[in-house]
């Protein structure tokens, strides 16, 4: 599985928990029925109706209205996100929902939670529910077993009013679930409706076209990039003392990868290198199973059956063979935390989410104030330019209760309006915060949680709805820009492929029909099994149904069309 990868189904997820790694604004990153495209009662190869692409599907859509109640240091480009790289003043924060648009009712929610939720009535939740104007009360479920609760609570006739689904969590009978029993919100938000919640509205197009579930819009996201948060991450500090300079192709990688390592000093070059592989040879995104799928060359194409899945898996097998690999990645996705042998300069290398670049900064400040990690960009394995494939563009939803009334509905939109208030505002501090002076006191520009605010202030409200993919970094503004530059470095070169930007969920009977993919790669790239190993697989994946999933999908694409653009 991906570092810190939120889906089951392989490569490049964000995080399930990497919004709450940092200062960064909530952002985060599923397989499975029936796809979400067809219409309730469907059958499995999709119907027009409900399709999420085209003009059935821009009928649907909110209208987009960039925000200007804050301008961020480096704008968005090549879908980066936003970027903030001064100190927070709190004297100078904006205001963005001027006016209270809850009518006071009681709204229920039950979420996903990890960690010891606080309880109900703490000075945040009362100070959320002020702000907004309605009464939201918290079901706060294991965050860790969450499919088992979500698929005993929609079963029952005993449904929250907000029920948040991430991702992941999708599969089995939830899909279904979500057709029947939950809202359509296009009336109170489809094209200008939407105006009337302007954080809403500033909420990115592509990650409402995510809300888009049997032919109706019925959820409020949370964006993310739709670029890779993969990164190979780097001990910038030890590269400058030794003269080290950054590779820009497979063989430089190697050669330095040798230079690097001495195993007699217990140093190595890198921990597993198979994502950055993935990325350095173009291979389709893995993780959510549609992004496996691309039409191209007038067919429909798996991750799993392209040559260059297989020249990755040989590149990171033969790192393994020359030795230059850390022993612990022998271990594979059951290894220890990275972290403290990274700092000790055991290893120099390793991939993983983004948000490790500021979390690692940040733990290494006061002890190791030498230590600098610093993110490599991807080439291609030539050394020319990458082709790197688009992930999601938001990956947790909340879904209304398909009986609540218009004014719970109302009230729902209004707290999501506040929520998704935009980094630099008073209800972005509110939400992601909590009250100045009893959850986070301001030092210097940088906000820091007391310890109330490290208990209290704690996925929650961010569930319901945030703003654009937005980085910022107080305490280290040269973080913040570094990793928003990276992102439109490698915006430039990312690709959209067929499914980028839909939901869809796969017909039940080839849910786990590429779940085994995963552990044969890491047998491959350890040297416990060979590349005919993987390719006898592929054929034995492509007669037990690999084949009829193709046709599948590709019955899909020709009725219901391409979101990407």
């Amino acid at each position: 599985m991906t570092p810190n990868a939120a889906a089951s189904s392989g490569p490049s997820g964000p995080s399930r928990r990497s919004f709450l790694a940092s200062t960064a604004v909530a952002t985060a990153a599923v397989a499975g029925g029936m796809p979400l495209l067809a219409a309730c009662g469907g059958s499995e190869s999709g119907s027009r109706e409900g399709t999420t692409s085209g003009k059935d599907a821009k009928k649907l859509l909110p209208a987009f209205v960039a925000s200007n109640v804050v301008t961020p240091d480096l704008p968005s480009k090549n879908g980066s996100p936003l970027g903030f790289t001064s100190k927070l003043d709190l004297a100078d924060l904006k205001t963005s929902v001027p006016k209270k648009l809850g009518k006071g009712g009681k709204v229920t929610i039950m979420s996903p939670f990890w960690g010891s939720p606080p309880k109900g009535n703490n000075p945040y939740y009362q100070g959320m529910n002020s702000l907004i104007g309605v009464d939201v009360v918290w079901q706060n479920q294991d965050g860790n077993t969450y499919d088992q609760k979500l698929g005993a609570v929609l079963a029952s006739s005993d449904i929250p009013d907000v029920v948040v689904v991430p991702s992941w969590n999708m599969s089995g009978r939830i899909p279904t679930a979500l057709i029947n029993k939950f809202a359509d919100l296009g009336p109170y938000l489809s094209g200008d409706a939407v105006k009337e919640y302007p954080n809403l509205a500033a909420i990115p197009t592509d990650a409402w076209q995510r809300c888009i579930i049997g032919g109706k819009l019925r959820a409020l996201p949370q964006p993310s990039p739709p670029i890779t948060g993969i990164v190979p991450l780097y001990r910038k500090d030890i590269f400058d003392k030794e003269g080290y300079e950054v590779p820009r192709s497979t063989d430089e990688f190697m050669a330095l990868a040798k230079e690097i390592t001495n195993a007699k000093a217990r140093r190595w070059a890198c921990l597993d290198m198979k994502w950055t592989a993935f990325q350095m040879f173009s291979v389709f995104s893995g993780s959510e199973k549609p992004l496996w799928w691309n039409h191209q060359d007038g067919k429909m194409v798996c991750r799993v059956e392209t040559e260059e899945y297989l020249e990755a898996l040989e590149w990171a097998r033969k790192l393994f063979a020359a030795g230059v690999v850390h022993p612990d990645s022998m271990m594979g996705k059951n290894a220890p935390d990275p972290g403290p042998k990274f700092a000790a300069g055991e290893f120099l290398i390793y991939p993983n989410n983004i948000t490790q670049w500021w979390s690692r900064t940040a733990e290494q400040a006061t002890q190791n104030p030498e230590f600098k990690i610093w993110g490599m960009d991807v080439y291609n394995h030539d050394g020319g330019d990458p082709t790197v494939w688009a992930e999601q563009p938001a990956g947790i939803f909340a879904y209304v209760n398909k009986s609540a009334s218009e004014s719970v509905i109302r009230d729902v939109l209004a707290a999501a309006n506040v929520t998704a208030a935009p980094y630099g505002t008073k209800e972005y501090m509110m939400t992601n915060y909590g009250v100045e002076g009893t959850h986070y006191t301001v030092k210097d520009g940088v906000p820091v949680k007391t310890d109330a605010g490290n208990n209290q202030v704690m996925n929650a409200y961010v569930m319901l709805a945030s703003p654009a993919a937005t980085l910022a970094h107080p305490d280290f503004p040269d973080v913040a820009k570094a990793q928003v530059e990276w992102y439109q470095r490698m915006g430039s070169f990312t690709k959209k492929s067929s499914f980028y930007g839909q939901m869809i969920t796969e017909p039940t009977r080839y849910t786990n029909l590429g779940n085994d993919f995963e552990q044969l790669e890491d047998d491959i790239t350890r040297g416990r099994k060979k590349i005919s190993d993987m390719q006898q697989a592929v054929s034995t994946w492509k007669r037990q149904g690999g084949d009829k999933l193709r046709d599948w999908y590709q019955k899909l694409l020709d009725e219901n069309g391409s979101a990407a653009s």
